[in-house]
């Protein structure tokens, strides 16, 4: 090998081993390969309930429900309210793909 390459094939060869070594970056929740994201749909009754997602505002079930929205992998707490209703909470462990919650909250009795 001729001394004026050595250095471009040294770099190219750490390049590699570098981008082995870190995995070249994948992260939890993100297409790898041929996986999907995980994307929450939510269909309820009231249509107009709120939905939130560990306890922070995801979004209106009517949205949600025509336009599901993206999720870190892994189980998460979604809580469904509206006025009028009880709340309804319940754990959801996301998965690739889309994933459907239908619920039908009670109405609290006056």
């Amino acid at each position: 090998m001729r001394a004026s390459t050595r250095p471009m094939v040294v770099a190219v060869v750490l390049g590699v081993v570098a981008c082995a070594a870190t995995g070249c970056a994948t992260t939890r929740g993100v297409a790898r390969g041929d996986e999907r994201p995980a994307e929450l749909r939510v269909v309820s009754d009231p249509d107009g309930a709120t939905v939130y997602v560990d306890d922070a505002y995801f979004g209106s079930a009517r949205v949600l429900e025509v336009r599901p929205r993206a999720l870190p992998l892994g189980r998460h707490q979604v809580t469904i309210k509206a006025p009028g209703y009880f709340p309804h909470d319940l754990d959801v462990d996301l998965e690739p793909g889309v994933t459907t919650v239908r619920i039908k909250l009670r109405p609290v009795v006056r």
